[in-house]
């Protein structure tokens, strides 16, 4: 904290404010900044489905003319876009930021104003992105943006992807130093690597995943806003420049990425198996150090996007072995997360479900995966509907049923209210239906010869290939009325059932607080004697190792839990104006720089400036002593 003295009249006062919208807006804790980050992430979700609904209905039949080729690039780019960097990732930092704390026994992360800064670049990222739209210019290049495709097309369109990417990757550079930095240095007393939770473990893993893959990123679309803006020749083949090179710094980021995607959702799974099972997690160091390998072997498979660009036999052989080899510690996983199951109690409550289809989902798309590692079986699938199949069964089977496995979990936790299992199993049963009807149809008519991102169906395709796509257009409707429902779900809670202090008879230390937890989450910092220690204070085993409930007061070889002492001197941060005023400079920068004019790009760096020198000079709050 800056502990510069300034008078309390001052610009740089701290605000007050500590309910209603203001205290949002300048807030610190990094439970609200969770919960922003996931209320805004739902609205992106939505903003992304309904992109997928028109795409999808664009190619319910052959030769439809729902949408101009235009208005189809756009819609499909900006539909990958919005889930990979406005939905997935950004749902997993909202995890983070209100589990990451609560689970290592701290009262905040290590830097709470540059936790808001990161909250608020995301927020004004994807707004920039989307304000391409008003400016008759969204992205159109797809996700992954190849050259020369997204240098030679006329306007703004891919000059607005790759700065809107630059800042939404500065928002994920800064959160990543954040994380790493408290999981590292903020751990309860006790806490050794080998007893945190195994979410804390794949948080570490996908923050270091971001710390090196960002700057890899930044370098590429760095030269893209060039080639786009002023006409600079990076990617320009008819300038003598490699287009491919835009494909390797692309991937070079982009596999590391798909387990940034991935990694947060195996650690939520990791923790609710488990509990509904009423079992420890099957082979706790094999799950840890299978996860470090998947994000150290993750830096070697890149070019297995690439088989079909003519890298020649010894790269693809190369790249193709790395491929098959990654699946082995995610086969690791899988294993243990069977045989948590194998022989326990289970409770099929909502979050079970959605753990089990996890499993069950991510596993037919690690399978379709391991094709992609043999060369000849990729040069026919590649650019096919088979691999759009592929990455939605590993990125919606997986990531995002682990995220709502991991939302009906902790949603008694964040609100203390308990979703209704009628309408969260409802929830579940249609989400499956229907992401099965959507995907599960691609691969047929991927294996058939539907080509990717064309913006008809050919008819020469045939009935068949007709007839799957119907599928799966039924199938994403399906998807969305699963989603309201969800929607329905969450509404009725504020009126519902209080959760008890342990509605699911939890493990892990997060539920040691009240919930929703304290502004400081611990009255007392909890000593760590073991692995599963919430679970061990509840719990001893009997002369046959069965689990018997400890007595209250019983367990005197543990600590007190949190509430029966309260630390003497509890000091938490301050809010803050000025990260959300630093961030407002950074897309007016941005406009500035796609449409050439010095001046808006001057207003934006004195606004970022001024931000930032405030932020240095701002006072402490006058209870701040040390």
């Amino acid at each position: 904290m800056a502990s510069a003295s300034v008078a309390s009249g001052s610009i740089f006062r701290r605000p007050t404010a500590e309910t209603g919208f203001a205290s949002w807006l300048t807030t610190v804790d990094h439970k609200k900044i969770g919960i922003m980050y996931g209320v805004t992430s739902f609205i992106f979700f939505i903003i992304g489905g309904l992109e997928a609904m028109l795409v999808r209905l664009q190619l319910a039949q052959a030769e439809g003319t729902v949408l101009s080729a235009e208005a189809y690039n756009q819609m499909f780019t900006m539909h990958g876009i919005t889930m990979v960097f406005l939905v997935v990732m950004p749902v997993a930092a909202a995890f983070f930021n209100y589990l990451i704390p609560l689970q290592i026994g701290a009262r905040d992360v290590a830097f709470p104003r540059l936790n808001a800064f990161s909250y608020w670049v995301y927020l004004f990222g994807g707004l920039f992105l989307y304000s391409s739209f008003f400016f008759g210019a969204a992205p159109n290049g797809s996700w992954v943006g190849y050259a020369p495709l997204s240098v030679a097309a006329p306007g703004n369109n891919m000059a607005f992807y790759a700065i809107g990417l630059q800042i939404l990757g500065l928002g994920s550079l800064a959160a990543s130093v954040n994380f790493i930095t408290t999981i590292l240095n903020m751990r309860a007393p006790g806490l050794t690597f080998m007893r945190m939770p195994m979410f804390i473990w794949m948080a570490l893993v996908v923050n270091f995943l971001l710390l090196f893959a960002m700057p890899v990123i930044a370098v590429a679309l760095f030269q893209l806003t060039f080639d786009n803006v002023f006409a600079t020749n990076f990617f320009n083949a008819a300038a003598g420049a490699d287009p491919l090179l835009w494909q390797h710094l692309f991937w070079i980021f982009g596999h590391p990425e798909v387990y940034i995607l991935i990694l947060p959702a195996m650690g939520i799974v990791s923790e609710v198996l488990p509990v509904f099972s009423r079992k420890p997690l099957f082979g706790y160091a094999a799950v840890a150090f299978a996860g470090a390998a998947i994000g150290f072997i993750g830096w070697g498979v890149w070019a297995h996007h690439m088989f079909t660009s003519g890298l020649g036999p010894v790269a693809t052989s190369a790249f193709g072995l790395s491929t098959m080899f990654i699946a082995v510690p995610t086969g690791i996983k899988i294993f243990n997360w069977v045989f948590t199951m194998w022989g326990g109690k289970l409770r099929l409550t909502t979050p079970m479900l959605f753990s089990i289809g996890f499993v069950a989902m991510f596993t037919i798309g690690g399978l379709s995966g391991v094709t992609h590692a043999i060369v000849p079986s990729d040069a026919q699938q590649h650019d096919t509907y088979y691999v759009v199949a592929h990455f939605h069964y590993v990125l919606f089977g997986g990531a995002l049923f682990g995220i709502m496995s991991g939302i009906y979990f902790w949603w008694p936790k964040v609100t203390g209210k308990l979703i209704d299992e009628t309408w969260g199993k409802l929830h579940f049963w249609t989400w499956l239906i229907g992401f099965n009807l959507t995907f599960g149809p691609m691969h047929f008519s991927g294996l058939l010869g539907q080509p990717r991102r064309t913006y008809v169906l050919p008819d020469e395709l045939g009935p068949t290939v007709e007839f799957w796509n119907l599928l799966s257009t039924i199938g994403v409707f399906i998807i969305a009325i699963s989603t309201v429902i969800f929607f329905i779900a969450m509404l009725k809670t504020r009126n519902g059932e209080d959760a008890p202090p342990d509605p699911w008879d939890a493990r892990t230390i997060e539920w040691l607080t009240t919930s929703p937890p304290k502004p400081h989450n611990f009255d007392k910092i909890p000593v760590i004697t073991a692995r599963d220690e919430f679970w061990h204070r509840k719990y001893a085993e009997d002369d046959a190792g069965h689990a018997v409930p400890v007595p209250a007061g019983g367990q005197v070889d543990a600590p007190p839990e949190a509430g029966t002492e309260v630390d003497e001197d509890i000091h938490m941060p301050s809010p803050s104006y000025w990260p959300l005023v630093m961030t407002l400079g950074l897309p007016v920068v941005g406009y500035g720089v796609i449409f050439k004019s010095l001046t808006v790009a001057l207003v934006g760096g004195l606004v970022l400036l001024f931000g930032m020198y405030a932020w240095q000079l701002e006072p402490l709050a006058e209870d701040d002593h040390h």
